[in-house]
């Protein structure tokens, strides 16, 4: 039986940052996928737990990065707060409303604030569409902007904003390059004057040398519209860049969140140790005498994860504890969160009635 403390559903802030307006709360959000068996009288017999209970707070004006492997439920975190999917149970509070809660009229209403940029800029565009009509069409949506004229004045100032020759209206998707296609997917985020973004991997699929590009544009545009991001990916060096805090996800799970520089100067969860000391350091010195941590077997299945700890199958450090408790998403100080019972949580556990040994 897994246990969980009841301390991980406070809610996590940003230290230090200059944020102090929460825009965006998540508490205990979960999204389920279920797996069914027959083909005319199905029947559910299990579900994928692609999230599984993660917790956090947005500042106004902040990005937070959200890293893990792949299949970890990056992209289906994004997708659960923007109501893409609905959430199988879970609070996303959005300036002030649980997107959980209100009817589709209000969250179509709310979608306007709320935006995403996608990971495929050659799949996210219709190709039978011209840029004009891709980047148009949110605001005849919305019924943004008034006449047809001055929606297309607003279309050709979103082009130049985000680096396009505002001439290339009329122009279709596979005349541009990959680069191209993705500001003009960042310039549809842009056209119904959002606050938040989800940034879901936006620069995985370009060439290294416009993905510098890309990120310097959603850095510039952040500063001038005061925009706050969601930015998931799977690139450590891109993400401390980018980001002012940083959380780690490990099978649909948050297992630490920190400030960027603590996170990457300290990381406490041994996930994240691993994760890091695989980025490479350009100091020939430095990265010889580095110890690499290479975790054994593979990731559990998303169906059947394991009971405790989701990361003690692979834990170089695991002990009996794991296997039988999951661990709360605990603040160790200064707002660094962390899911691991390496760091004085055995004691929570007592209060709670259960008598725990902790042997390794």
């Amino acid at each position: 039986m897994t246990t969980q403390n009841p301390e991980s559903a406070d809610v996590s802030t940003a230290q230090d940052n200059g944020h102090s307006e929460v825009l965006l709360s998540v508490s205990n959000l979960k999204m389920h996928f279920p797996i069914t068996r027959g083909i005319i009288l199905q029947r559910q017999v299990g579900s994928i737990k692609a999230v599984d209970g993660i917790t956090f707070d947005l500042m106004r004006g902040e990005t937070l990065g959200l890293v893990g492997e792949s299949g970890c439920g990056k992209s289906t975190t994004g997708r659960a707060i923007l109501q893409l999917y609905e959430p199988t149970a879970g609070e996303v509070v959005f300036e002030g409303q649980d997107l959980t809660e209100i009817n589709s009229g209000e969250l179509r209403r709310m979608r306007r604030r709320m935006q995403m940029i996608f990971q495929d800029p050659y799949a996210s565009l219709n190709p039978r569409m011209t840029v004009g009509s891709i980047v148009g069409e949110p605001l005849e949506v919305h019924k943004i902007g008034g006449s047809r004229r001055e929606q297309q004045q607003r279309v050709q100032e979103l082009l130049e904003i985000v680096g396009l020759n505002p001439y290339f209206i009329n122009r279709y998707p596979h005349e541009f390059s990959g680069g191209q296609r993705q500001r003009i997917g960042v310039a549809r985020a842009l056209a119904v004057n959002p606050s938040f973004i989800v940034c879901d991997e936006p620069i995985s699929a370009l060439d290294v040398s416009i993905q510098a590009q890309v990120i310097n544009l959603l850095e510039d545009l952040q500063s001038e519209m005061g925009l706050t991001y969601l930015f998931i990916a799977h690139d450590l060096s891109v993400v401390r860049h980018i980001s002012d805090r940083i959380a780690v996800m490990y099978l649909g799970k948050i297992v630490e969140l920190a400030d960027r520089e603590v996170l990457y100067e300290n990381p406490l969860h041994p996930y994240t140790q691993a994760l890091l000391s695989a980025v490479p350091i350009p100091d020939p010195q430095v990265e010889k005498k580095r110890q690499r941590i290479i975790l054994e077997g593979d990731v559990p299945s998303p169906a059947e994860p394991p009971t405790g700890c989701n990361f003690n199958t692979r834990c170089p450090q695991v002990m009996d504890i794991c296997r039988q408790y999951e661990p709360s998403f605990a603040d160790v100080g200064d707002g660094h969160r962390v899911a691991c019972f390496l760091y004085d949580q055995v004691e929570a556990l007592n209060e709670q009635g259960q008598t725990v040994a902790v042997s390794a």
